[in-house]
């Protein structure tokens, strides 16, 4: 079992950074694919950014150059690095983890939330104009 608490959600206005960790319990270094996901009011929940096990990433259209996903393995937290934040951020950010498949020895999943059976609770963001 896999358990994500995430954290660092907060008000900014447009333009500000924000950082969200996601700590992450039963942690086995790279065993599992960690995402973040984001659901605004009234939308479907879609997948932001993914680190694989080689710490390869992979970002949504959206937030390419803005967002950036790393994580640290002696804390057992993933982070999402949040710039140049728009008003069409704000959304509840919710970290998942998945245990992938594995590609050329290297763990990986995309940015479905099909893919992912762990979630957190999420932290709310909003961004305003």
């Amino acid at each position: 079992q896999v358990q994500l608490v995430e954290s660092g959600g907060g008000s900014v206005q447009s333009g500000g950074s924000l950082k969200l960790s996601c700590a992450v319990s039963t942690y086995h270094g790279s065993r599992y694919v960690v995402a973040w996901f984001r659901q605004a009011a009234g939308k479907e929940r879609e997948g932001v950014a993914t680190i694989h096990s080689n710490d390869g990433t992979e970002y949504a259209d959206s937030v390419k150059g803005r967002f950036t996903i790393s994580r640290d393995n002696s804390k057992s937290t993933v982070y999402l690095q949040m710039n140049s934040l728009k008003p069409e951020d704000t959304a509840m950010y919710y970290c998942a983890a998945a245990s992938g498949k594995v590609v050329g020895g290297v763990v990986v999943a995309g940015l479905s939330p099909d893919e992912y059976a762990y979630w957190g609770q999420g932290t709310q963001v909003t961004v305003s104009s």
